[in-house]
């Protein structure tokens, strides 16, 4: 992906990751457009970065999804680059009974949210000279927690559509690319300092020079151990690393 002279769209921007790379890409001289739910969030951002835009989106909407798209198209017609950030991590224990409206809530927001925004949007891309959609999924998508199980699940369902994705629009002018986090000490879960989590300044420098290329998967260094993942020994890597865990939790702030 290019990372100048874009029109950019980016679901969940008022904070963590979201926030951070719109950030980066405006300061980059790129036309940013920032969603979210909250107006209040959106005039903070946009007060914070004059020149950037925000439009109001419910990513578990179809309708809220549909509208934007076309305020979009008509407000930013050289719009090329989606990002699809939006979401959310609760912790789940699906030994028990899950919390169906949990599930549920949490599979429309994480999966059917970025689908559906890609694919309201997809046939304006196909007009522009260069466009791209990227995801943002999860080192989780690779090794799962097992103490978020739901969401680890939409990360490597989305790991698995964006690969699709990418395949079918082979031919085209789109590219697709897929934004694999690391644990970053942002407040999806719990902003605490822990030296585990990768700082969120480190995360986008590092993120922004592997976008710069035409790598299907943008990854820092710290976890391409875990994406190479190998198959036959995925339940030893699994068990070690949810061990890890268990002896020394992920803070919660609760």
């Amino acid at each position: 992906m290019k990372l100048t002279g874009n029109t950019i769209f980016i679901t969940g921007g008022t904070s963590g990751i979201g926030r951070g790379l719109a950030e980066a890409l405006h300061k980059l001289g790129n036309q940013v457009i920032i969603s979210g739910r909250r107006t209040a969030l959106l005039d903070e951002v946009t007060a914070a970065n004059p020149g950037m835009a925000s439009i109001q989106l419910d990513v578990t909407s179809l309708d809220s999804i549909r509208n934007a798209a076309n305020e979009l198209i008509e407000r930013f017609p050289n719009l090329n680059v989606v990002f699809n950030n939006a979401g959310f991590m609760p912790f789940d224990d699906v030994s028990e009974p899950v919390d169906d409206d949990l599930a549920q809530d949490l599979i429309t927001t994480n999966l059917l949210g970025p689908i559906r925004v890609t694919s309201a949007l997809i046939e304006h891309f196909k007009t522009q000279p260069q466009a791209t959609v990227l995801y943002t999924s999860s080192v989780l998508a690779y090794v799962p927690i097992a103490s978020n199980a739901i969401y680890s699940a939409t990360k490597a369902a989305l790991h698995s559509y964006a690969l699709s994705q990418r395949f079918q629009l082979r031919n085209t002018g789109v590219q697709v690319q897929e934004i694999a986090p690391p644990w970053v000490d942002t407040d999806l879960i719990y902003k605490s300092g822990d030296p585990r989590a990768m700082p969120l300044p480190d995360f986008i420098e590092q993120t922004l020079v592997a976008l710069a290329t035409d790598a299907p998967e943008v990854i820092v260094d710290s976890i391409k151990v875990m994406r190479d993942n190998p198959g036959a020994n995925e339940h030893t890597l699994f068990e070690a690393f949810n061990q890890s865990l268990v002896d020394n939790p992920i803070p919660t702030g609760a």
